[in-house]
């Protein structure tokens, strides 16, 4: 067998570590977001996720993965529903306050009502996809949840999405995507 035929010849004996693999998966440009539940006691709880993705069209179906550590997670479990807030660029603000861990005080300020499933829908985002679980499965250190969506709404907030690229927030222009020319 030739390494043509074994596509796994050049690899080394430890396969790819944690920091080449980020750094490689840091080109991938995402979408960003923020994930929102209910909690145990029904406080809102939420964190920025950019790795969420479509999977069907027909049902319609999302894919979120958690950290295994994560709070949203725990409530999401609990709660058996979630929504995804989709942020725009001029929300940048919101993606950093979701992403510290643990912090009731990530409310504090920020306009949310409760959608049909219960779960908070963030105020001027570009969509809100609710949801409720469908699946659950192990990923690593990470737990992929699959989501029914039960509701969207694109409101007509206007503006460019916020987009995570390379380590940083980057914006879309008219032109070229970022990187390119």
């Amino acid at each position: 067998m030739t390494a043509v035929d074994d596509p796994v010849a050049g690899l080394s004996a430890g396969g790819v570590s944690a920091a080449e693999f980020r750094h490689a998966m840091g080109h991938f440009a995402t979408g960003v977001t923020v994930v929102t539940s209910v909690g145990a006691g029904g406080e809102p709880v939420g964190t920025t996720a950019s790795a969420v993705t479509s999977l069907s069209l027909d049902p319609p179906l999302v894919i979120v993965c958690f950290g295994l550590s994560s709070l949203t997670l725990d409530a999401v479990r609990s709660h058996g529903a979630f929504v995804v807030n989709v942020l725009a660029a001029r929300q940048r603000h919101l993606s950093a306050n979701f992403a510290r861990r643990g912090l009731a005080a990530a409310w504090d300020g920020v306009r949310h009502r409760r959608g049909p499933t219960g779960s908070p829908r963030l105020d001027g985002v570009l969509a809100v996809l609710e949801c409720t679980v469908e699946h659950s499965l192990p990923g690593g250190d990470h737990e992929i949840i699959v989501g029914r969506v039960r509701h969207v709404d694109t409101g007509g907030h206007a503006g460019r999405p916020l987009v995570f690229w390379r380590g940083g927030y980057t914006s879309l222009s008219d032109g070229e995507p970022p990187g390119c020319g």
